[in-house]
């Protein structure tokens, strides 16, 4: 199985922080989608293990960090200035591998809820053009 045939057709979202943080990034929904449709075809920035991601956003000023239950979902999670960080720390890396793996054993009904509280945010409906 070919690398971006593994990421395909994949739902994306968002957290709380995260929104909170892209919006006064300016980062926008579109741009999110946009990293998606790349991320969809295996392309992004580093793959940190333990199903974490690095992604550039907002013309190479920020990164995101990106968590995703295989095959299955994307999660915008963590943002941060490059001007202001240059990497997460190794502390953070182990803890957004635990959340990652968190995250890979909610069931559709979890992630459900998790909307319906406004924990998470549904974006890009529609990730699966090609880029």
């Amino acid at each position: 199985m070919l690398k971006n045939e593994l990421h395909k057709d994949r739902r994306a979202f968002k957290t709380a922080w995260f929104t909170k943080h892209a919006d006064k990034a300016g980062i926008h929904d579109s741009e999110l989608c946009e990293a998606i449709l790349e991320m969809n075809a295996g392309q992004w920035d580093a793959d940190l293990g333990g199903n974490v991601f690095k992604k550039r956003l907002n013309e190479n000023r920020h990164r995101s960090i990106v968590l995703s239950k295989i095959s299955t979902y994307w999660f915008f999670t963590f943002l941060f200035a490059k001007a202001n960080q240059e990497n997460i720390s190794k502390e953070e890396l182990k803890g957004f591998k635990k959340l990652a793996k968190d995250y890979g054993l909610q069931s559709d009904e979890d992630i459900a809820k998790q909307l319906a509280s406004k924990n998470l945010t549904e974006i890009c409906n529609d990730c699966t053009k090609k880029i």
